[in-house]
């Protein structure tokens, strides 16, 4: 017995392998395609029109999930975005590593806010959004610590916000984290789940 509907086609418009595995875990057919915006334009915009994290997220999400449906607008698709948000501060995806070790700097002994939205899109028309928002508490970790984390996650700083995988090393990071852990990998799952089951999309 199928647990989700033959129809409509899934599309997560994320080239995040997190995202991905999140849902390939919940035992979801979906397609996952890439959707390339400015980002950085649009957070940069954002800020200046006094826009909040939340209104940001949305917006970079649903902008993500528009360029995809243009080319699928049967398919139900999934848009998503996440943004650190530590004492006002909007937080990127470092660059290098350099810029990984000086964000860890900033971000040691405090508590950030990963401001996490997913929006789905059909006929394209938003039809239901979600924003989720879990707190981690970073500890007071080391200089030598925060070297030999760098030497290991080197090639994986880069593609996250926060400079940390979760679900890997980057545990060793924090001292308390509240939230749905799918939600901090970029995927709030349950809300998601809830919302496919309301729509025929999963069996309820």
């Amino acid at each position: 017995m199928m647990l989700q509907a033959a129809e409509p086609a899934i599309i997560l418009a994320s080239a995040s392998t997190a995202r991905r595995a999140v849902l390939e875990a919940a035992g979801l057919r979906f397609e996952p395609r890439a959707a390339a915006i400015d980002e950085a334009g649009v957070k940069a915009s954002a800020r200046a029109e006094g826009m909040s994290a939340v209104e940001t997220a949305i917006l970079l999400a649903e902008m993500k999930a528009e360029r995809v449906a243009r080319h699928a607008p049967a398919a139900l698709v999934i848009g998503c975005d996440q943004l650190l948000v530590c004492d006002g501060e909007w937080f990127d995806k470092p660059v290098d590593v350099a810029e990984a070790r000086a964000q860890l700097r900033r971000l040691r002994g405090r508590t950030h806010e990963l401001v996490t939205a997913v929006v789905c899109l059909r006929d394209g028309e938003r039809i239901w959004h979600h924003v989720a928002r879990p707190r981690l508490t970073m500890r007071g970790f080391s200089e030598a610590f925060l070297e030999a984390y760098l030497d290991v996650e080197a090639r994986h700083v880069m593609s996250t916000v926060g400079a940390y995988r979760l679900e890997a090393v980057g545990a060793q990071l924090f001292d308390a984290v509240e939230g749905e852990q799918a939600a901090i990998l970029g995927m709030p799952l349950l809300p998601l789940l809830g919302f496919f089951r309301q729509h025929g999309v999963l069996k309820a």
